[in-house]
């Protein structure tokens, strides 16, 4: 792929709203993995516990070891979190909306950070308008994509402080509540914890979420995660990849980021199931490739450009043939 300096540019909508209808039409069968998954809050439980206790361990211990396992199990434990607070968001574990909304608070609390209620509103934003710029937050900033360029060391940086460029995405969209009584809420239940956490166990403990909470999101295989969904690590035809690697696992099948976007009303347990049926989407088409594996980080690192579609009505500047266009070239 050559270096670009802007974005790929696309004239069509984004593709997964009409796969979907094309895919459901085929094969109706499918309609039976959409539900809801109760379960779920038990696993949520799980990885709270894991967290505190862990924590708690951690309370006294030395900095190496307070870093060593922020990055070898608090990552994996606050990542599986982040995908729980998902689920969460796409109302997949229970028939009540609000019943949904604390759990995904509840998830959130050894993140410190509030984002659970702020992140179902831009995360469902993100489904509808994929690709948009002024409503789609997974898409970089026009300065910030400028400023990392194609410099190794400039995306090793970016990936690290991954939150930090998030934060200054939020300022362009568009059509977003930035508050109400629920993110009240999420800030509440999180300055509460928070405290509870450096009342009882002290700085240690503290930081040991805080770092868990940054390596899950920046500097780790597991953070390959946000170059594997979307970026256009191996060609413009394609703008969502999904990733089927063993770390799915400990990531509640999050790597089936195609089938999710095709199907967001399926919960996690549930998304191998379109791929392993008979009527699947890859019977669909063969054409629909996987992202590298998220072990791959370094190499994705060095890899990715900061190539991702953004759709507009107008002023396009290069149209792509993206892969729902491809769905009719099936064998």
């Amino acid at each position: 792929m050559a270096k670009r300096t802007d974005f790929v540019y696309s004239e069509v909508s984004e593709p997964h709203r009409v796969r979907t209808k094309k895919i459901l039409k085929q094969f109706p069968g499918l309609r039976n993995l959409i539900g809801k998954n109760p379960n779920t809050i038990f696993a949520i439980i799980g990885l709270v516990a894991f967290q505190v206790v862990l924590a708690w361990f951690l309370r006294d211990q030395s900095w190496w070891l307070v870093f060593g396992a922020a990055y070898l199990l608090g990552a994996f434990a606050d990542h599986a979190l982040f995908v729980m607070i998902h689920e969460c968001a796409h109302q997949l574990l229970f028939k009540n909306r609000s019943a949904n909304r604390w759990a995904g608070m509840f998830a959130n609390m050894p993140q410190i950070f509030p984002s659970s209620i702020s992140f179902e509103r831009y995360h469902i934003k993100h489904h509808s308008f994929q690709g948009v710029h002024e409503l789609d937050a997974d898409l970089p900033n026009r300065w910030e994509a400028k400023l990392i360029n194609n410099s190794f060391l400039g995306k090793a940086l970016w990936l690290l402080f991954y939150p930090v460029f998030q934060i200054f995405r939020l300022s362009r969209l568009r059509e977003i509540q930035t508050f109400d009584i629920w993110i009240l809420a999420n800030i509440l239940v999180q300055v509460a914890f928070t405290a509870a956490i450096y009342y009882f166990m002290g700085w240690h403990a503290l930081a040991f979420l805080l770092l868990s909470f940054s390596f899950s999101v920046g500097l780790h295989p597991l953070g390959a995660r946000w170059i594997q969904e979307h970026y256009l690590t191996h060609s413009v035809e394609q703008e969502t990849y999904s990733y089927y690697g063993g770390l799915n696992t400990v990531a509640f099948n999050v790597g089936y980021h195609n089938e999710h976007h095709d199907f967001p009303s399926i919960p996690w347990n549930k998304l191998p199931e379109i791929k392993k049926r008979p009527q699947s989407i890859t019977k669909l088409c063969t054409t629909i490739r996987h992202g590298p594996s998220y072990s791959s980080a370094f190499c994705l690192i060095k890899k990715y450009r900061y190539l991702t579609v953004s759709y507009a009505e107008s002023a396009v500047k290069s149209p792509l043939l993206t892969y729902q266009n491809q769905m009719l070239r099936c064998p």
